[in-house]
């Protein structure tokens, strides 16, 4: 009650002042955060600013120019206040940059997706600069700085944040499974426990240079068939649909009897002009419930078990798979992962639903106590030549050794199945599509002479 009678007894333009002072005085305090920071000629700034959270402080710097090397709460632990003040002081107002909030929005929470070849770029130059001394919170400031893509540019900057917060960059990683499958997040948490990130940021550059090259050797392989076969199909369809008709045409004002060949050809072509667009029709629902039946687990079971007895397209589906498998088994064993979780990761790399199934009851089966080398050969589905490198490893206690021999091995192998699938695929191509030509070239060209021989006689 002393209070307002104090203020009434003062001047008015105290009273004034001392009223808008009260008004403008938090209800609580905002936090205040240390901070050690470094320009981009590379001097060391220190001080405090506040801010919401770390990461708004870190974001803060950022704005300001300033590469965050550490921020650390400096402020008594006190409630984050309900409301803004009504009034700011000039003291308070000048510094606003520093105490706005991050409105990013949480990692993982959009779309952003890097490709592989931005997947492999940014591990390569996150290796080399720590492996050159750099921080890991200033290292991912520099290469956010550089984001060159709108992946890059979502991505980096919150991994950044997270790291500059106190998480693990394991951790970080994980808010982001399109991008950083569980094979990478698995090794990274592996050399983190090691203190050995960069090396392991090395073998994770090899690995997946590795399996993207084998994915583009059969990419490849397949490109020249296709297209040959659409090339062919679109010169059938097209002679189908225009030119056989202006014959057939022709040919009926002339009259006669026509070869048994030209009249197949002829109703084929008519077929195809008044029915073509049910046929596409056909095709399209056709494809759209293959695709849906492929996506339910018995579907897909049958669509890889076919493709594994396929004589063409075995060879190079089971060395492909094989050698993803050596190679990505090897590279966990050696990093530090254990051999079940090992055995998890691997079986979701492998994209062929059999040979995983074959995988998963190795892991369940090494649950119980047996190696890995015998349930893989019980399974049926892996061949005696890697189940027998696989068991000299476990006798030797060198397993990512053997696993990389026989990486190496299949890989050789995979070379040679695309080969020969090329080499087949080529003139099996090309035969299909002169039949097609020639056969409505020789029916067409049968029914032309026998018109020429019934106008001479």
């Amino acid at each position: 009650m002393a209070f307002p009678v104090f203020i009434r007894l003062l001047a008015p333009d105290a009273a004034a002042t001392c009223a808008a002072a009260a008004e403008s005085a938090p209800s609580s305090p905002v936090p205040t955060f240390r901070y050690v920071a470094k320009t981009r000629s590379g001097e060391r700034r220190e001080g405090s600013l506040e801010a919401s959270d770390a990461r708004a402080a870190a974001a803060a710097l950022s704005r300001d120019g300033l590469l965050p090397v550490s921020v650390r709460d400096a402020s008594a632990s006190s409630p984050r206040p309900a409301k803004a003040p009504k009034a700011k002081s000039a003291a308070a107002k000048k510094p606003s940059s520093r105490s706005a909030p991050l409105a990013a929005p949480l990692p993982g929470s959009g779309r952003a997706r890097m490709k592989m070849a931005e997947l492999l770029l940014f591990t390569k130059e996150l290796s080399d600069l720590l492996a050159g001394g750099m921080t890991l919170g200033v290292a991912l400031h520099s290469l956010a700085s550089r984001a060159s893509t709108k992946a890059q540019a979502a991505i980096l900057p919150a991994l950044r944040d997270e790291i500059v917060a106190g998480k693990s960059l394991s951790a970080a990683l994980a808010a982001w499974p399109d991008t950083f499958p569980t094979l990478y997040v698995s090794m990274v948490r592996a050399g983190e426990a090691s203190g050995q990130l960069p090396s392991v940021l090395e073998h994770l550059v090899t690995h997946f240079q590795r399996v993207q090259g084998a994915r583009e050797k059969v990419t490849t392989a397949l490109v020249y068939p296709v297209i040959v076969a659409v090339i062919g199909i679109g010169a059938m369809v097209f002679m189908m649909a225009f030119v056989i008709p202006r014959f057939s045409e022709m040919f009926e004002e002339l009259g006669g009897t026509l070869p048994l060949p030209t009249r197949m050809m002829i109703a084929l072509s008519h077929g195809t002009v008044r029915y073509g667009w049910l046929a596409a029709i056909a095709i399209c629902a056709l494809v759209v419930f293959l695709r849906r039946a492929f996506r339910t687990p018995a579907g897909r079971a049958w669509k890889d078990r076919a493709l594994l007895r396929l004589p063409i397209a075995k060879g190079v589906i089971r060395a492909s798979a094989f050698s993803t498998f050596a190679s990505t088994l090897g590279t966990l064993l050696s990093n530090g992962v254990q051999v079940l979780p090992a055995l998890d990761i691997v079986e979701k790399t492998i994209s062929n639903s059999v040979i995983a199934g074959a995988i998963r009851e190795t892991r369940e089966k090494v649950t119980d106590g047996s190696n890995i080398s015998r349930p893989l050969a019980q399974s049926g589905v892996f061949p005696p030549l890697l189940t027998d490198m696989l068991a000299v490893g476990e006798q030797t206690g060198n397993m990512p050794t053997s696993l990389s021999h026989i990486a190496a091995r299949y890989e050789n192998e995979l070379d040679r199945a695309v080969k020969v699938l090329t080499t087949m695929l080529e003139p099996i191509m090309m035969l299909f599509i002169a039949v097609g030509v020639g056969f409505i070239a020789i029916s067409m060209l049968m029914a032309v002479f026998e018109m020429t021989n019934g106008l001479n006689a």
